[in-house]
C-alpha cells in the first residue's frame, strides 16, 4: 500500500505578485524550491493565511535569491499581494518508508528569505 505525505514545504512565505494574465502556475524563488525539495513542474498545494483560500498548481522556479512568490493565472484571484502563503508538496511513500520519512521545512522570513530549514518528526510534537 501507498500512503501519500507531505514531502516539503515552504511555510509561511510572503506573496510577492500575483500575475492574472501569465497561463498559471506559481513561480518560486529557485532556493526555496530546492531546500524543500520541490522541483519545476511539481504539483503543490498553497494556503492562504489570510483569507483561508486553497488551491492546487504547480510551480516554476523563479530567480534564485529573489525572494519571489508570484501566483499567476487563475491562482492570482486567489491571493493578494503581502499575503502569507504555505505551500506544500506530497509524494507517495510505502508504508515502511512512510515511518521513517521526515519532512523539509523550510521558514521564512517576511522579505521570503530562509531563516531555517528543519527535518520535521512529529512522534506526537508539533512543529
Amino acid at each position: 500500500m501507498m500512503v501519500n505525505l507531505l514531502k516539503g514545504k515552504i511555510h509561511c512565505a510572503t506573496v510577492t505578485e500575483a500575475n492574472l494574465q501569465y497561463m498559471g502556475s506559481i513561480t518560486i524563488d529557485e532556493e526555496l524550491m530546492e531546500q524543500a525539495g520541490i522541483l519545476p513542474n511539481e504539483r503543490v498545494q498553497v494556503v492562504d493565511n489570510n483569507n483561508g483560500a486553497r488551491l492546487e498548481t504547480y510551480t516554476i522556479p523563479g530567480p534564485r535569491g529573489s525572494g519571489v512568490i508570484c501566483l499567476n493565472g487563475a491562482a492570482a484571484r486567489c491571493a493578494q499581494v503581502g499575503d502569507i502563503v504555505i505551500i506544500m508538496a506530497y509524494s507517495f511513500f510505502t508504508e515502511d518508508e512512510a515511518r521513517a520519512w521526515k519532512p523539509k521545512v523550510v521558514m521564512v522570513d517576511g522579505d521570503n528569505k530562509i531563516k531555517e530549514v528543519r527535518h520535521v518528526e512529529y512522534h506526537g510534537q508539533t512543529e
